[in-house]
């Protein structure tokens, strides 16, 4: 049986990954793997708490393993910590990493480069599905996401704070992915297949800080 290791966003992607993973015989998932801003002890990119990450964790009955990153934190900063992470997978005997990417090539292929030589193989579960197919999929399978970042350049900023659900979808404006995967929105699972119990949440604070506008998600 395959180890693998799955990289974890804390969002809707990431938890129908480990779903679809956990239904392949030939898999099993050791460990997440996510990256925070240790100064802001939030995940990178979703600005979604460190605690409700730790609780998706628990939920899902895996190990958490935590990438401090600083803040600023430049490209090269990153991957040498990504390259420690890849150290220890193997030194655990993992054998995979898992991404839940949808469709864009060219972080594809960075994935592919950073993890030549290292003895891991990059495993991309939801690769090439159809969005507006998966994320009605994964809504009618049970995933409740709340929408913590929204790009307002992409997509208005009304929609921060939303539920990911069938009403969120029907108000996308046309051009705009069915699951973000082009950056219009970030999200936080709340509850999903994987999940042993949901995970009690409330909405806080909605503010715009770096060009984009983040809808702040609270335990409950």
């Amino acid at each position: 049986m395959k180890k693998v290791l799955l990289s974890w966003s804390s969002g809707k992607d990431s938890a129908w990954t480990l779903h679809l993973l956990r239904r392949n015989a030939d898999l099993h998932v050791a460990a997440l793997v996510t990256s925070f801003n240790s100064e802001a002890n939030r995940v990178a990119m979703h600005a979604v708490r460190r605690a409700l990450v730790e609780a998706q964790a628990e939920r899902t009955g895996l190990p958490l393993w935590a990438v401090e990153l600083p803040a600023p934190c430049s490209n090269a900063e990153y991957e040498d910590r990504m390259r420690v992470v890849c150290q220890r997978a193997v030194a655990e005997g993992i054998t995979a990493v898992a991404f839940g990417d949808l469709f864009l090539q060219d972080i594809r292929d960075y994935r592919i480069r950073q993890l030549q030589g290292t003895g891991l193989e990059p495993l991309f579960p939801l690769w090439l599905v159809p969005t507006k197919d998966l994320a009605l999929e994964m809504i009618a399978a049970g995933v409740k996401a709340k929408v913590t970042c929204v790009d307002p350049a992409k997509l208005a900023q009304t929609f921060a704070g939303r539920d990911f659900d069938r009403s969120f979808l029907e108000d996308l404006p046309p051009g705009i992915d069915p699951c973000g995967e082009n950056g219009e929105f970030h999200t936080f699972v709340h509850d999903a297949p994987p999940f042993s119990s949901p995970i009690e949440v409330r909405s806080g604070e909605v503010v715009e800080r770096d060009g984009f506008v983040f809808a702040d998600v609270l335990p409950g």
